[in-house]
């Protein structure tokens, strides 16, 4: 009985041995795959940080170019801005400078365009004048175009007396012709000068030759307009004296040519001098 008591003894410790060495083996393993798994979490934990800071390097490079191109656009956008205020400058004096040319350009056509008429009404002028006083001698009649207006030279002694003012009967015939040429161009006007010679001249009338030059363009102007009908405000009288020679006045011929009245037939003064004025730019 003894016996079989310390057999049973044995056997329960021996049992019992087992058991807690097969309990620690399951342990030991539950362990080392705890431990396994716990390892490739820690890699697996390397793995994202490792992740995590290259995600970190690209996010910061990303927001580097970010501030760059946000930086350049910025430039882009000033420049852009410049170019604009620019071009706009640039195509206002652009617009400018052609609108200038385009008047310019018109102003040029016009005063060409008027030139031309004006060149065409000369050439009638002349035609008609010619033709009216072709009975009269060349040598006391010359009619030319000259500085673009029309003049007519009549001689002294086809006009007046030696040191005279007062027009003789041929003269007024003569006179009668070109005032009625001039009376169909209401839209020219009459410029009448007196020339002499050198030769000083000095009487109860007359002081000098300023004073018969003027007085012999007067006679010539109040004839025209009390007997032939030239309006007078159309007409200037003015004397030149000796100062504006044809010739020398050291020869008698040369003498004889000085001593003359012209009449010049030219636009009327107020519309040569606005033909003459450039255009003004209302833009400007």
């Amino acid at each position: 009985m003894k016996t079989l008591k310390l057999l049973s003894v044995i056997s329960l410790i021996f049992l019992s041995a087992c058991v807690s060495q097969k309990k620690y083996l399951d342990m030991e393993n539950s362990y080392n795959s705890c431990k396994d798994d716990l390892k490739t979490v820690q890699s697996n934990v390397l793995v994202l940080e490792n992740s995590l800071a290259n995600e970190k390097n690209n996010t910061n490079a990303m927001e580097q170019q970010l501030e760059y191109f946000k930086s350049t656009n910025t430039n882009l956008l000033q420049r852009l801005s410049d170019l604009s205020v620019i071009n706009i400058s640039g195509a206002e004096s652009i617009k400018k400078s052609l609108d200038a040319l385009n008047q310019q350009n018109k102003y040029i056509k016009d005063l060409t365009s008027s030139m031309q008429r004006k060149d065409s009404l000369n050439l009638v002028l002349v035609m008609n004048l010619k033709r009216s006083l072709d009975v009269f001698d060349d040598e006391d009649i010359k009619i030319e175009v000259k500085k673009g207006v029309v003049y007519i030279s009549l001689s002294d002694r086809m006009l007046f007396k030696s040191g005279s003012f007062k027009i003789n009967n041929q003269a007024e015939f003569v006179l009668g012709k070109i005032a009625k040429i001039v009376n169909d161009h209401k839209e020219l006007d009459i410029l009448v000068e007196g020339h002499t010679d050198n030769v000083p001249i000095s009487t109860e009338c007359i002081m000098d030759n300023w004073d018969l030059s003027v007085k012999r363009a007067t006679s010539i102007v109040r004839l025209m307009q009390s007997k032939f009908g030239v309006l007078p405000e159309r007409m200037t009288a003015g004397g030149r004296s000796e100062y504006i020679p044809k010739e020398t006045n050291t020869t008698e011929k040369g003498k004889a040519l000085n001593r003359r009245t012209e009449i010049i037939i030219l636009p009327k003064l107020d519309q040569f001098f606005e033909l003459l004025e450039p255009p003004t730019n209302s833009n400007q």
